[in-house]
């Protein structure tokens, strides 16, 4: 069975150009499945019953979680669910297609319906907060202080500003070129502020982080290498904390915060869309949402008969 979900992977990969993250997701919501499958004594994929998937599905929907306490019951999430459903879909499409199953039985599986979570921005005063320079300046600081100027700049991923080069740098025009998920190209624009922290780290402090080993990646670890994701959310999390942020930071709201304010100041959906790399405008939609939700709350504030 692993093999054919092997094959699947690769076509991820090399044909429709996704990134590697979405293939180890998908590598591992299949995983579970092929674990299922191999303790019901199923060794194929052409044994797989539509019943078999509903009944793999079941099973999902009423395990205990694996992080959670014994006493728990706390179940796997609908969001969850959606994924899993999701990931068997794709497959059974690609494997009927490429004539490798004779049909495609899991697309009689229903998607459950998916709540849409309004993405949490930070306000104005956070972000000021935030961005304030830390004294004294060191290498590390003035590292973060050129990822968190650039994040909330030009609202790049976090894995977009782990793998960022000095190549994709173009600060004397004010630009980068980013490549985004599906290995998709977008040039977005660095506002003043954030080429200024770009360029002082790039000649005071990065110079000091360099090793004779060190990539071409811009943003290094006091080793010199290129940020692990985690790490490099850790940083973050360690600003937020020393100037005093109290919000539960994700590795997102930054970039929410960015797409959130632009919009909030007059920018076209469009345009968001372009910067932010999203293939779907509805993607982008989500954040008309925050900003109804500000309008209101800025009307109930100052209307005085609201």
């Amino acid at each position: 069975m692993q093999t054919l979900v092997e094959d699947f992977l690769q076509y991820l990969r090399h044909e429709r150009g996704q990134s590697d993250n979405t293939a180890k997701t998908y590598a591992a919501l299949l995983g579970k499945f092929t674990d299922w499958a191999a303790k019901q004594n199923l060794t194929e994929w052409k044994s797989v019953e539509l019943k078999h998937l509903m009944s793999f599905l079941a099973h999902e929907r009423a395990r205990p979680l694996a992080d959670e306490p014994k006493e728990s019951t706390k179940r796997l999430s609908g969001e969850s669910v959606y994924l899993e459903i999701a990931a068997l879909r794709a497959f059974y499409k690609f494997a009927e297609n490429e004539k490798l199953l004779p049909a495609n039985i899991a697309e009689n599986l229903s998607l459950p319906r998916r709540w849409k979570r309004l993405p949490k921005a930070l306000s104005n005063d956070e972000i000021k907060k935030l961005l304030a320079p830390e004294n004294p300046e060191t290498p590390e600081g003035l590292c973060d202080q050129a990822i968190l100027e650039l994040a909330y700049a030009s609202g790049l991923r976090l894995s977009e500003l782990k793998n960022l080069r000095l190549e994709q740098l173009h600060l004397d025009a004010g630009f980068i070129n980013v490549v985004g998920k599906g290995n998709k190209e977008r040039v977005v624009p660095v506002g003043k502020t954030a080429v200024a922290a770009l360029n002082r780290f790039i000649e005071v402090g990065r110079p000091k982080l360099v090793t004779p080993k060190s990539p071409a990646n811009v943003f290094l670890t006091q080793r010199g290498t290129p940020f692990a994701a985690v790490t490099l959310w850790l940083h973050i999390k360690n600003r937020v904390r020393r100037a005093g942020v109290e919000r539960n930071m994700t590795p997102h709201m930054l970039r929410h915060s960015f797409a959130t304010h632009l919009l909030e100041h007059g920018a076209d959906l469009r345009v968001i869309q372009e910067l932010l790399g999203h293939t779907s405008i509805g993607t982008t939609e989500i954040y008309t949402h925050v900003t109804g939700n500000r309008l209101r709350e800025i009307h109930r504030k100052f209307h005085p008969r609201a």
